[in-house]
């Protein structure tokens, strides 16, 4: 007897349906996923941070990325001939979904990271390398693009939109485009794997940070300011070791404890667990992941014909090339090592005639640099600190930007909006004429496990024209140490000058003025220099006289007191130069280097010998650790932009001080935000420079600024 082939087939139907079914179920649970939904509340809506789950984020991120590609493969098979309006405008709008995801991936990534956190990045990773491969390699987009970008070459299109369709065609001709259908599938390839790489390096470095704390007894806290060891005492008990004392092994931490500590020993033992994070020949050593990610990189530039990766990378930067970043580094170098040089012979002097029989080592070097500050300029950096309270500091910031942008801060109510974590504070930003809302402003403040260090801002929502002007989500994200309850926070100067920095990042975003979402980028040697521009304000004597006050007296600081600290601003300019300016010489020696032949560890201790680089101070960022470079692609042969940044700034800073009001001269301040923040990445970098300046800038100011030789006075 034969089978009757209906009932098998309604078998099979049934089945299918039923699978279809529960496919349509997945679905509808990863568009119910709260990180995917759209904001709501106050503000025109607000990222749900006290919502967020980890469990959430895989499956977000993977729904989201599949919905982008979905829009893009719609725009990429319209069949009408493509056209600005028709190709660029979706693509600007497309991916909303994904862009919410992605905040909260952020903030698990840098503000509350855990080892679960780090298995689902770990997952997600090489996912997210595909799913970006893509877009840049979708050819029937790509030609879309090419031939509005072909049409707009002849015939210019409005400013914004030429520049938009520039800026996109550059950026998929640099992602390999243009490559043949063999070599872009080994261009996703490498990009899958470096996106595994640069993960694996920075949990190695947060490993590495959260696995070496130096516990302290009563003993062994010579030295210290009270405030530290306070804070050390909460760290200390935070991690089950009450009655003691906890350096950690982050920059907040190592740094005033180098400074302050008496204890030689142990001023060894923190630096050496510092810099050699990444470097401890264990499961968490960085030196084979720095390999392999060079390799990678140069790999992958010469598919498309490019000599290095640094030749690459710099061609849509203001540098435009190798030579000339390596120009203005080797220019300021010599000047430098000479400072260091005087600056280590004033700290051997003190140490020998404290009977210390020791040579200067990087350990001492923050510690006698404070003793040799104190005797040339009478300058105890504590005495400093005891005026720089935080919350001070902050009204600090809203002074300058009521000043510079017309601002006002206001405190958002607690519970009004959503904050990740019970630290963060939300102000409100409006617009002190008309009462218009700008923004919000979320600040993290303090350090804690699962936090990166350093110090950062960023955007959860930037405003378009485009997607309504809709206000803008900014935020810093510091790690000052939490003090004991009750206690104030105060930083540094340095310190106080970076709240400054990054709060110029913020500012960046809060008064932009731009109408595709394209032009919210930046050129990576142009958008460090608006936010060191902002830490002159710091020391004007408008901040001075309302914001640095004691913390305990409300006296305002004697000007005495600040006169120490204007005539000593140049102090310590070799240390602070050569750390940073080694770092970018390196990342520029790595990429512009056959990958083939270099061994990290050594050719680090090669080069610097080559450089002529003082024993006596090490990288500001060790290779092994240094995530600017190795963690991602954004600084990658670009740290040397911070110095071609403060070009910029030392010569915008003297067009303030040259004009009638000063620093708060409103006909400056107005050309500042309306050419240098306002625009973004819609106006070419050099031109708007140009167009705030009357001129190009030169490094004398810079010169000036440090204290160096200015070049152009011995011609």
């Amino acid at each position: 007897m034969k089978l009757k082939p209906l009932k098998l087939i309604g078998i099979f139907a049934f089945a299918s349906i039923t699978t279809l079914t529960q496919a349509q179920q997945n679905d509808q649970n990863q568009m119910d996923n709260t990180l995917l939904q759209e904001w709501d509340g106050p503000y025109e809506g607000v990222p749900d941070f006290d919502k967020m789950e980890v469990d959430l984020i895989k499956p977000a991120i993977e729904k989201g990325m599949q919905m982008h590609l979905a829009e893009i493969d719609k725009i990429a098979s319209n069949p009408e001939p493509p056209t600005f309006e028709n190709t660029i405008i979706p693509m600007e709008k497309a991916g909303e979904a994904l862009d919410r995801a992605f905040t909260y991936y952020g903030i698990y990534s840098s503000n509350v990271s855990s080892p679960e956190f780090r298995e689902v990045q770990k997952e997600l990773s090489p996912k997210i390398s595909e799913y970006s491969s893509k877009i840049s390699q979708n050819e029937a987009l790509f030609q879309r693009i090419k031939s509005v970008y072909e049409e707009a070459q002849k015939d210019s299109l409005e400013a914004e939109q030429q520049r938009t369709i520039e800026l996109i065609y550059k950026d998929f001709e640099m992602s390999g485009a243009n490559l043949s259908k063999e070599d872009k599938e080994r261009y996703a390839e490498i990009n899958k794997e470096l996106s595994r790489l640069y993960t694996q390096f920075s949990n190695n470095v947060l490993a590495e940070e959260e696995n070496y704390v130096v516990y302290l007894d009563d003993n062994q806290i010579s030295g210290l300011p009270e405030s530290y060891v306070k804070s050390a005492a909460t760290a200390a008990a935070e991690r089950g070791h009450e009655g003691e004392y906890a350096v950690t092994n982050t920059r907040s931490s190592m740094d005033p404890f180098l400074t302050y500590s008496d204890e030689r020993e142990l001023r060894e033992k923190v630096w050496r667990n510092y810099y050699s994070r990444g470097d401890n020949q264990d499961e968490f050593d960085n030196n084979e992941v720095i390999s392999q990610i060079l390799k990678l990189r140069d790999e992958r530039v010469e598919l498309m014909g490019y000599d290095n990766y640094a030749q690459w990378r710099l061609q849509n930067r203001m540098a435009k090339n190798p030579q000339n970043a390596m120009e203005l580094m080797e220019a300021v170098w010599p000047a430098a090592l000479a400072r260091v040089e005087e600056e280590v012979a004033d700290m051997q002097a003190i140490a020998d005639k404290e009977g210390k029989n020791i040579t200067i080592k990087p350990w001492d070097y923050r510690y006698y640099a404070e003793k040799v500050r104190q005797q040339k300029y009478d300058l105890d950096s504590e005495e400093v600190k005891q005026y720089l309270e935080l919350g001070n500091l902050t009204q600090a910031l809203f002074f300058t930007a009521g000043e510079l942008f017309n601002y006002n801060f206001s405190p958002v109510e607690k519970g009004t909006v959503p904050v990740f974590h019970e630290d963060v504070k939300v102000w409100e930003v409006t617009d002190k004429t008309t009462g218009n809302i700008v923004g919000l402003w979320y600040l993290d403040p303090y350090a804690r496990q699962g936090k990166r260090s350093g110090a950062w801002a960023t955007t959860y929502r930037s405003a378009t024209e485009l997607k309504g002007d809709k206000p803008v989500l900014s935020s810093n994200n510091s790690n000052f140490i939490k003090p004991a309850p009750g206690e104030p926070v105060l930083v540094s100067w340095d310190d106080a000058e970076t709240f400054f920095h990054e709060f110029g990042h913020a500012l960046h975003f809060l008064s932009a003025d731009v109408k595709y979402p394209t032009l919210q980028g930046g050129v990576r040697d142009y958008t460090e220099f608006q936010s060191q521009l902002l830490e002159r304000w710091l020391s004007t004597d408008k901040v001075i006289n309302q914001f640095l006050k004691h913390h305990e007296t409300g006296e305002v600081i004697p000007q005495d007191l600040v006169e120490k600290i204007k005539k000593a601003s140049t102090f310590n300019q070799g240390f602070a130069t050569t750390e940073f300016l080694v770092s970018a010489l390196m990342d520029m020696k790595y990429h512009t280097t056959d990958p083939e032949n270099i061994d990290p560890r050594e050719f680090e201790k090669e080069q610097l010998k080559e450089l002529g680089m003082p024993e006596q101070i090490v990288m500001r960022h060790r290779s092994p650790h240094f995530g600017h470079v190795f963690s991602g692609e954004g600084y990658a042969t670009g740290y040397y932009g911070y110095l071609w940044a403060d070009v910029l700034t030392s010569d915008a800073a003297e067009a303030f001080a040259e004009a009638p009001g000063g620093f708060y001269d409103k006909e400056v301040a107005h050309k500042l935000v309306r050419f240098l923040f306002a625009p973004r990445n819609a106006m070419d970098p050099a031109e708007a420079y140009r167009k705030f300046r009357g001129r190009d800038a030169n490094i004398d100011a810079l010169m000036r600024d440090r204290g160096f030789p200015v070049p152009s006075d011995s011609k």
